[in-house]
C-alpha cells in the first residue's frame, strides 16, 4: 500500500543530516503550577435543591483575587458568568452538576436541545466572557450530565448529538466551559466529566494555563473535545489527563490566529487524538507537543484540513511521544473532507518528529498536490514492523536516529535500532496512569 502511494507522490527524502532548526516555540510565558486565592469571599454548601441563585450571587459580589469555595457535597445549577480575578474552588468530595434542562441554557429562540440548521442555540454552563485573570481550582468535579435525559425529552444531549450525525443537522448541546475574549484564565486540579458538548472551548484568549486536570467522557459521546484553543495565544496544558468522545485537544484558527501553545507531561486515554484543525483558515504557528502518551486513541498526532478551511500550520514540534494501539500513530492529511471545495489551501510545513515511538497502525502523510508539499522532519522515529506508511506530496527529513519502517524510498536503519516499545523518557508520567 505505501509503494502504491509513492508511486502518485511528488516526494523527496534526505537521510542522515541534521535536522532543520526548529526553536520549539511555545507558550512564551513563564508557566509555573498556580497558586489558588487564599482569600476566600463565600463558602457555599448544598442547598438540596438548584443552587443556581446562589452561585450566581457569590460569583457576582466576590471581588477579584477572591475564591467562591464550593464544600459539601453535590450543587446542582444552571449556566453561571464568571467575573475577572474570581476563582471558583471545589473541595475534594464535592460535584458541581449542571442541570440538563434545555430551557436554562437556550439563547432566546427555542433551539437549545433540538436540531437544527444552526448550531449556536445553546450558552455555556459556566462562562468566561471578556474577563481577565480568575479560573477554577480543587480537586472537586464539574459534571455536565451529557448521558442524563433532557428534561422535557426523552432522549440525553448525547443522544440529540448522535442522531443528528444519522439524520442530519445540529445538535444543538451546551458546551461545558466556554472562554471567550479573555486573558490569563487558569484551571487547576479539577475534574470535567460528562459535557454535552466540547468541554473547553476558547475563543481569542490570551494566557490560559490548564494544570493537572482531568477530563473524562465515554469513547462514543460524540463532540466532547477535551480542550479547544482557537484564535488564542500562550497557552499551556501540562500534567493533565484526557480521555474523550472526539479530539483529546484540537488546535483551531478559524477567526484569528493560534501560536505558543506548550502541551506537556500529559496523558491521552480513548479519544480522536491531538489534533490541529480542522478550522486554520487563520493559521496555526509555533506549537510544542512534548511528553505525551496517546493510549488507544484513534488517530495519535494528527493535523487535518481541507480546501473549504485549510491555512498553514508550521513550526510544530512533537517530541517524546508513545503511541500505543492506534488506527493512525501519524496523520497529517490535507484532504480530511475529500469532497471539499475551495481557495482556503492547507499548508503544513517544518512539521519536527523527534523520539516518537509507537506500535502498529497506518502512518499518513499527505499533502495536498506537488505544489503544496508537506514539509517533515523525522529523527528518531519508531513503530513496529507492521507499521505502514502513506506517503503522498511529502518533502522528508530524515535525522541521524533514523525512522523505522523506512519511509519508502528513504534510507533504511539497522535492525538493532528498531522499535521495541516506548523507551524511557517517551512516556507521560502523570501520577502513575500512563
Amino acid at each position: 500500500m505505501a509503494d502504491h502511494y509513492c508511486s502518485l507522490a511528488v516526494w523527496s527524502i534526505v537521510a542522515a543530516v541534521t535536522l532543520c532548526h526548529s526553536a520549539l516555540a511555545q507558550d512564551r510565558r513563564a508557566v509555573t503550577e498556580p497558586v489558588a486565592p487564599g482569600n476566600i469571599c463565600a463558602r457555599l454548601t448544598p442547598s438540596g435543591k438548584n443552587d443556581t441563585s446562589d452561585l450566581k450571587k457569590a460569583i457576582a459580589h466576590c471581588p477579584a483575587g477572591a475564591t467562591v469555595y464550593l464544600a459539601g457535597g453535590s450543587f446542582l445549577s444552571g449556566p453561571l458568568e464568571m467575573k475577572s480575578g474570581v476563582t471558583l474552588w471545589l473541595e475534594r468530595g464535592t460535584t458541581l452538576f449542571a442541570t440538563a434542562e434545555p430551557t436554562a441554557y437556550d439563547k432566546g429562540l427555542g433551539h437549545c436541545g433540538r436540531i437544527d440548521s444552526r448550531r449556536d442555540g445553546c450558552r455555556p454552563f459556566i462562562n468566561f466572557s471578556n474577563t481577565r485573570g480568575g479560573g477554577i481550582y480543587g480537586d472537586g468535579i464539574i459534571d455536565g450530565q451529557g448521558g442524563e435525559v433532557m428534561v422535557g425529552s426523552a432522549e440525553s444531549w448525547w443522544q440529540l448529538a448522535r442522531r443528528a450525525q444519522t439524520e442530519g443537522g445540529n445538535q444543538n448541546a451546551p458546551r461545558l466551559i466556554q472562554i471567550d475574549h479573555a486573558q490569563d484564565i487558569t484551571l487547576h486540579g479539577i475534574t470535567l466529566r460528562n459535557a454535552p458538548n466540547f468541554h473547553v472551548a476558547m475563543h481569542r484568549v490570551e494566557g490560559a494555563t490548564f494544570w493537572g486536570i482531568t477530563i473524562d467522557a465515554p469513547a462514543d459521546a460524540r463532540n466532547t473535545d477535551g480542550i479547544d484553543p482557537g484564535a488564542s495565544q500562550d497557552v499551556t496544558i501540562t500534567h493533565s489527563v484526557i480521555r474523550t468522545g472526539d479530539d483529546n485537544v484540537a488546535i483551531k484558527a478559524d477567526n484569528g490566529s493560534t501560536r505558543y501553545v506548550s502541551i506537556i507531561d500529559n496523558y491521552f486515554g480513548w479519544g480522536h487524538g491531538m489534533s490541529i484543525g480542522s478550522e486554520l483558515k487563520s493559521g496555526v504557528s509555533d506549537i510544542l507537543v512534548r511528553n505525551l502518551t496517546l493510549d488507544g486513541t484513534t488517530s495519535g498526532l494528527r493535523i487535518k484540513s481541507d480546501r473549504s478551511r485549510g491555512g498553514v500550520v508550521e513550526r510544530v514540534t512533537f517530541e517524546n511521544v508513545c503511541l500505543r494501539d492506534n488506527r493512525w500513530p501519524i496523520n497529517f492529511e490535507t484532504r480530511y473532507d475529500t469532497h471539499a471545495h475551495g481557495d482556503s489551501i492547507p499548508v503544513y510545513r517544518q512539521i519536527v518528529l523527534r523520539h516518537v515511538h509507537g506500535t502498529g497502525g497506518t502512518l499518513v502523510m499527505r499533502g495536498l498536490d506537488p505544489n503544496h508539499a508537506l514539509g517533515v522532519s523525522l529523527d528518531d522515529v519508531r513503530f513496529a514492523d507492521s507499521a505502514v506508511w502513506q506517503v503522498e506530496n511529502v518533502v522528508v527529513t530524515v535525522g541521524p536516529s533514523g525512522v523505522w519502517p523506512p519511509v519508502p524510498g528513504g534510507a533504511r536503519v539497522p535492525p538493532s535500532r528498531v522499535w521495541n516499545g516506548c523507551a524511557s523518557g517517551s512516556l507521560s508520567q502523570i501520577g502513575g496512569r500512563a
